[in-house]
């Protein structure tokens, strides 16, 4: 029976303790074949004694990967720094003490090669045999890739070991490289473990890449200074002059340089790499479980990711001057920018909708529910739909700086309350890609600056959307007009901060009907099941119906199930309605389905009605189907949500149907905007006085006024 080295957990442990996979390395889970490069730091203690510990940790990962059926290739460094110590010990064994008062020549690199490979293959067959692992030794040097008939045997090899659950351990034989300074010498085809690991990654079409180091990941400057942070995910374009390398490894060739020049280099040749600690026993297995450990480069990373490591109260600062910038401008150039914005929108229409659907791929393969996928799906024309919403938005009448009333406090000193923007929004928004174009193009129209955190199942097509807005975006305006919060964390600590930062709120869509017994039952079978059947992802269909008592032995109840049953609504009932049906209770009468569901209950009136509405809804929309006209205006005026409706279905409470053009969302809260969030609501009021020298002076300095006058054109 094999013996365990030491305690670590099971791959499928790991899935158990850890459900929620970050959204970046989704990828993980179409992986077959690993790539695991070694570190001689990760091989050796300080002391450059073989780190034991580390080692059997690493095996038993492998061990465990083997397992669940994944190939894995190791390279491994170590056997030059395992050489040296091993051959310093004996020399000063054989060394009299005369020798050893002379200078001591260092030891030739090679020889030390050829003496640590075959101690560190030794250990790593004990270590792998202790697990029942078997694992085999291939030496190349660069001169070897040169070959196409070795390449092609390299792969017939290596293929039949992984057959045979093998793993193969590469190493560069430096023993017999043409090298003449290896720890020098960067020429060639690969020049190092690092960027060996990286080709056999590409030769061998591996899935993923792994890259162990003495540090979590990569930093952005030196690990060992506190000011240094951790880089989740690499990206080219930002990063590489960015960047400050501290020293190299103590022991090896590579250092963080050479690691991350091979990581790219594979990342562009559609390999993903992770650089992570090889000092954690199980980091492996959590980079392959999908956790957010270590440094991700990926070819699509630039996607995904377009403002992770500028700080969400950086792009605040920024928004809020590239938003003077707008204001400044000419109406006519703000309504250019938004007709910019929608053939934008429409040129890329097709890598937009490429990206969008790699977004419902992923969250139909996670097991995401049908209605987020509905809310996240952008279906044929929707951009189309859009760039013509932001059209008839430009078109509206410019809502900056309009004059909102004249007073004239005293002669010749006129009081003007004027229109203006709110400065800097931070909206966080669900999983709808269409909101973020709505709410950009919104922002663009009042002159505010934007933070935008949408839901992370929609970041491949919130990224394609915001690259493709902002590029639409004058220079002279500023590039981080918008800016594309990534991290939920960011978002605390953002408001905490003195950035004045007005936010948006948009609350849960629990809608209701109430049909009350003088209501026409044919309008309200039509209007109920167009407000939970004609879009019921929708934050405004219909989640709750309340029917009046009297219409239960008049057939109107009887009338309206079968109405929505037949359109293949699941019903769920109160207290009341459940046992009368006999269909399922509701868990909870505060509950929002977004799918074809919805809960049915009777009251005794409309007061009846009205109390359950603000006990268990969300002040979002609710509507009343009555004729009776008191028992109408009793509803109308007594619920206490954003939108109120009689006769019409709650699907209306929508922003373009409002001829808003557009919306934020639709705001259930009470202070400064309520209901769809168009424009104006972005909107708050400054005071202009114009004068002509008039002083206080103890209020006798004037005689006040306080004249209403005519809002000039």
């Amino acid at each position: 029976m094999p013996t365990c080295l030491r305690g670590t957990k099971r791959l499928s442990e790991l899935r158990a303790a850890n459900g929620n996979m970050d959204s970046t390395r989704a990828f993980v889970r179409d992986v077959k074949r690993i790539v695991v490069k070694v570190g001689t730091a990760v091989v050796t203690r300080a002391d450059g004694r073989l780190a034991l510990g580390r080692l059997g940790a690493l095996c038993e990962q492998i061990k465990e990967l083997n397992l669940q059926g994944y190939e894995v290739i190791m390279v491994s460094s170590g056997a030059v720094g395992l050489g040296r110590q091993r051959l310093r010990y004996r020399k000063l064994v054989n060394s009299s003490f005369a020798d050893l008062q002379k200078p001591q020549v260092e030891l030739d690199g090679k020889a030390c090669a050829g003496v640590g490979q075959s101690s560190l293959m030794a250990l790593y067959d004990t270590l792998f045999s202790q697990l029942d692992v078997t694992s085999a030794q291939l030496l190349v040097t660069d001169h070897d890739f040169k070959s196409i008939d070795f390449r092609m045997q390299l792969n017939e090899t290596v293929q039949s070991l992984l057959s045979l659950t093998v793993v193969p351990i590469f190493n560069e034989n430096d023993a017999v490289s043409t090298r003449k300074a290896p720890y020098e010498d960067s020429s060639g085809i690969f020049w190092d473990n690092d960027s060996l690991a990286a080709l056999l990654a590409l030769e061998l079409k591996a899935d993923l890449l792994i890259l162990l180091s003495d540090v979590e990941g990569l930093y952005s400057g030196p690990p060992s200074d506190p000011k240094s942070r951790l880089i989740r995910t690499y990206i080219k374009e930002r990063h590489q002059d960015e960047i400050t390398f501290g020293d190299k490894s103590r022991l090896g060739r590579g250092g963080m340089t050479a690691k991350v020049t091979a990581a790219v280099n594979a990342a562009q040749a559609g390999i993903p790499v992770v650089i992570t600690s090889g000092y954690a026993p199980e980091n492996i297995l959590k980079v392959v479980q999908g956790e957010d450990i270590g440094t991700l480069f990926h070819g699509d990373a630039h996607l995904w990711v377009q403002s992770a490591d500028v700080s969400a109260r950086d792009m605040a600062f920024a928004a809020r001057e590239s938003s003077r910038n707008l204001q400044a401008i000419s109406s006519e150039d703000r309504r250019k920018i938004l007709l910019d914005i929608a053939d934008a929108l429409e040129a890329n229409q097709e890598e937009i909708m490429k990206e969008n659907k790699a977004d419902v791929a992923a969250a139909e393969k996670a097991g995401y529910e049908k209605s987020l996928i509905a809310r996240l799906a952008l279906k044929p024309g929707k951009i189309t739909n859009l760039a013509n919403s932001i059209r008839v938005l430009a078109k509206m009448e410019d809502p900056i700086g309009r004059v909102l009333k004249r007073t004239e406090l005293a002669d010749g000193l006129v009081l003007e309350k004027t229109s203006s923007p709110l400065g800097v929004l931070l909206i966080v928004f669900e999983s709808r890609p269409d909101a973020l174009v709505q709410i950009a193009s919104l922002a663009v129209r009042s002159g505010n600056g934007l933070l935008l955190k949408g839901g992370k199942e929609a970041k491949r097509s919130n990224a394609i959307l915001h690259k493709v807005i902002t590029g639409a975006i004058p220079d002279s305006i500023g590039g981080r007009l918008i800016g594309l919060v990534t991290s939920r964390e960011e978002i605390p600590d953002l408001l905490k901060e003195s950035t004045k930062i007005p936010v948006l709120g948009h609350s849960d869509g629990i809608c209701h009907v109430y049909v009350d017994k003088s209501a026409n039952m044919e309008m309200a079978n039509r209007i109920i099941v167009d407000a939970k059947v004609d879009y019921p992802a929708a934050c405004n269909a219909v989640e709750t119906l309340l029917l009046h008592k009297d219409l239960v032995p008049a057939g109107g109840l009887n009338a309206i199930v079968f109405g929505l049953q037949s359109k293949g609504v699941t019903l769920y009932g109160g207290p009341k309605v459940s046992s009368m049906l006999n269909i399922p209770q509701a868990q909870s009468l505060h509950h929002e389905y977004n799918s074809t569901a919805c809960t049915i209950e009777t009251v005794d009136d409309v007061h009846q009605a009205i109390d359950h509405i603000h006990q268990y809804g969300s002040a979002h929309t609710d509507c009343i189907i009555a004729e009776d006209g008191e028992v109408v205006e009793t509803f109308l005026r007594q619920v206490d949500s954003a939108a109120v409706f009689h006769n019409a279905s709650t699907r209306f409470c929508d922003g373009a149907r409002f001829g808003l053009g557009a919306e934020v969302g639709i705001s259930t809260s009470r202070i400064h905007a309520r209901g769809p969030v168009g424009v104006e609501g972005l909107l708050t009021t400054r005071w202009i006085l114009r004068g002509n020298g008039q002083v206080v002076d103890g209020d006798k300095g004037v005689t006040y006024t306080h004249r209403d006058l005519p809002i000039l054109s």
